[in-house]
């Protein structure tokens, strides 16, 4: 049985993680591949959460490289559920790094959003709990998702045609 519904803020996740030399491309940078791993892992807790079981990634979009992860950085992954449907959910995600060795800002390095869907025991979807937005950045990222969405839907007919 669903709860009728969760804020964002019920489950919202920060992984944090140093980067080193064995998470290396070619270029001696963080592999992207590594970034993106990162963002899917974050994303998969924060649904796990709002739906209260597993859930699995059915898209990843907008997802943007900012600048280039280095060895030494410690990598933070914000992830918050912006949207939830009857059984997919819409997370958002924000990766900033910092020095291991020195007190500095954080720098965003990429941001992604991912739609995940709430699966039972054979794999189907199953229903999840409303998203109660608590703040005017949680309503406000809620609009956005729902323009996202349109965005993905509109996509996926005007393929298919």
């Amino acid at each position: 049985m669903t709860t009728p519904g969760r804020p964002p803020s019920a489950s919202q996740l920060t992984l944090s993680q140093i980067m080193d030399q064995h998470q290396t491309n070619l270029l001696g940078t963080i592999h992207g591949g590594r970034i993106l791993n990162l963002i899917d892992s974050a994303a998969g807790v924060v649904a796990s959460r709002h739906s209260d079981g597993p859930a699995v990634t059915a898209a990843m979009d907008e997802t943007l490289f900012l600048r280039a992860v280095r060895v030494g950085d410690v990598v933070h992954v914000d992830a918050r559920i912006t949207w939830a449907g009857r059984s997919s959910m819409e997370v958002a995600v924000r990766v900033t790094a910092d020095r291991w060795d020195r007190a500095v800002p954080p720098e965003t390095v990429a941001t992604s959003h991912l739609v995940m869907v709430a699966v039972d025991d054979e794999g189907h979807p199953r229903p999840v709990p409303m998203l109660l937005p608590e703040t005017d950045d949680d309503r406000t990222a809620f609009q956005q998702a729902e323009i996202r969405r349109a965005h993905r839907l509109a996509l996926r007919k005007a393929l298919e045609a």
